[in-house]
């Protein structure tokens, strides 16, 4: 199906909008988007990726610059990160999209679910310094989750560590500061294994994630995260629905 060009750019905007300010969900409503309009989950999560590259490079720096990255969570969920993105990529794209697409997309619902949920029970957190043993296998299970589901990597990540107690923006900025270099793994994996297709996807997606990276990140310490994680969560519960009615009916 051809998408209009300028569409996928403002999906891309306000993608990127939303994860720059909340650390999550570029992937996720991207990608529930594509699958949506009918293009094959590798392809979709591939496409996702490869213009993650330079969205997540412009959102990380961003972070990075106004003091929202902290090293400790970094080097926590880097290297994890990087190993599970390279193994759920290659999973992804040694299976047939057919059966794996509903998978994903109940698995994109739950996480759709699970950010209304965070929406009616965030908290600000206490400044706690992260562990070890939790950021190592979520990074793990984040960028595995992340590569095969087109998106999950703020989800799983971002929502966890909030949920127990880290500061939000300091978290926020960490884990996009780290997605970089785990769609960077995820990317290249599906590149070698499936080669550069829909570039007028990953442009669309690139130009509009790349022009609300800095203001996703400014919009960190000025938007209540509760507002927009009510409407991001309930547009990828509607869109997975719409994709999981157009499998079964």
């Amino acid at each position: 199906m051809e998408i209009n060009f300028f569409v996928l750019v403002l999906v891309g905007f306000f993608a990127q909008l939303i994860d720059g300010s909340l650390g999550m969900a570029y992937g996720v409503s991207s990608n529930s988007f594509l699958l949506a309009v009918g293009v094959p989950p590798a392809a979709a999560s591939a496409a996702v990726h490869t213009a993650e590259i330079f969205t997540t490079a412009v959102s990380g720096f961003s972070h990075w610059k106004i003091g929202n990255v902290d090293k400790k969570f970094v080097w926590g969920l880097l290297i994890p990160g990087v190993i599970g993105a390279a193994l759920g990529a290659y999973v992804l794209t040694s299976v047939d999209g057919n059966i794996i697409k509903p998978y994903i997309a109940i698995y994109l619902l739950i996480m759709g679910a699970r950010i209304l949920y965070k929406a009616f029970t965030y908290t600000h957190g206490h400044g706690r310094d992260p562990k070890p043993s939790l950021l190592i296998p979520l990074g793990l299970v984040g960028g595995a989750m992340d590569a095969i589901g087109g998106g999950g990597w703020g989800p799983i990540v971002t929502s966890t560590l909030i949920s127990t107690g880290h500061t939000p923006s300091k978290t926020i900025g960490s884990v996009n500061f780290s997605e970089f270099f785990t769609t960077l793994t995820a990317a290249i994996t599906f590149i070698i294994t499936l080669g550069l297709t829909h570039i007028n996807v990953i442009l669309g997606l690139l130009i509009g994630g790349v022009i609300a990276a800095p203001l996703g990140a400014m919009l960190t310490k000025k938007i209540s995260p509760k507002v927009i994680m009510i409407i991001v969560g309930a547009l990828i519960i509607l869109l997975q629905l719409r994709t999981l009615y157009q499998i079964w009916f």
